[in-house]
């Protein structure tokens, strides 16, 4: 399915009009309309705000997935908001994110990307192995 269909797709899933999209994205309705028929591709920048937008990846508007929430931390992973929690509540990590409960929703979604990224980097490391390293 090429990125035109699904940017389409994911915008028709979430109820969107195309006019209000375009509007929420900065961009105008005939450039949203480009993207969308194929006529006009992404650059990153902008593929990356379409997949936040529509709460997706840029792996599915790209096709490198069919799974639409595949890996997005409020679509995808049922249990990531729970271990977030979770990490978050631990005394010695909560400091960091102290402000999340009271944060509006854009900066608990940076918060959590933040710490997916984090999450990421350390995965696999073991006790005493150096923070970064493998």
């Amino acid at each position: 399915m090429p990125l035109g269909h699904r940017l389409r797709e994911r915008r028709e899933k979430l109820g969107k009009t195309q006019l209000d999209s375009a509007k929420d994205l900065g961009i105008s309705n005939v450039q949203l309309s480009r993207y969308e028929s194929g006529d006009r591709k992404p650059d990153p920048q902008m593929l990356s705000r379409f997949a936040e937008y529509y709460k997706t990846t840029a792996d599915y508007l790209l096709g490198r997935t069919d799974d639409p929430t595949a890996g997005h931390p409020e679509t995808g992973d049922a249990d990531f908001h729970a271990a977030f929690e979770q990490f978050i509540n631990n005394p010695e990590h909560g400091v960091f994110f102290k402000e999340y409960l009271a944060a509006p929703e854009a900066r608990k979604e940076e918060m959590r990307r933040f710490w997916e990224f984090i999450r990421e980097k350390e995965q696999g490391r073991k006790p005493g192995d150096r923070q970064g390293g493998a």
